[in-house]
């Protein structure tokens, strides 16, 4: 059983920021790519940041200079530090992992809501 445990989300001003972690457990082989998704009310889940396992990021234009993917291999734990939210950041925030086997795991998501 593999579990993603996520936290940091909350209620932020436009302007602040936050930083949401995501931790493997379990029995998961090797991982591969860490990355965190995000879904708004009415509009399609889209990937926000992502990481491979040599370091390489990609980020979605509208997050890039504002938002930092990192990860911890030790830990099994992926993080995204998020500064100079917008109100358009708003929406629940999910990582997830792909073993080395390519099984995707998806963490249980967590809200993060910016007020203007």
């Amino acid at each position: 059983q593999v579990q993603l445990v996520e936290s940091g989300g909350g209620l932020v001003q436009a302007g602040g920021s936050l930083r949401l972690s995501c931790a493997a457990s379990g029995r998961i082989f090797s991982i591969n790519a860490m990355g965190w998704y995000r879904q708004a009310p009415g509009k399609q889940r889209e990937m926000v940041a992502l990481i491979s396992s040599g370091g390489s990021t990609w980020y979605v234009d509208s997050v890039k200079g504002r938002f930092t993917i990192s990860r911890d291999n030790g830990k099994n734990t992926v993080y995204l530090q998020m500064n100079s939210l917008k109100p358009e950041d708003t929406a629940v925030y999910s990582c997830k992992v792909r073993s080395a086997n390519n099984i995707d795991y998806w963490g249980q998501g967590t809200q993060v809501t910016v007020s203007s």
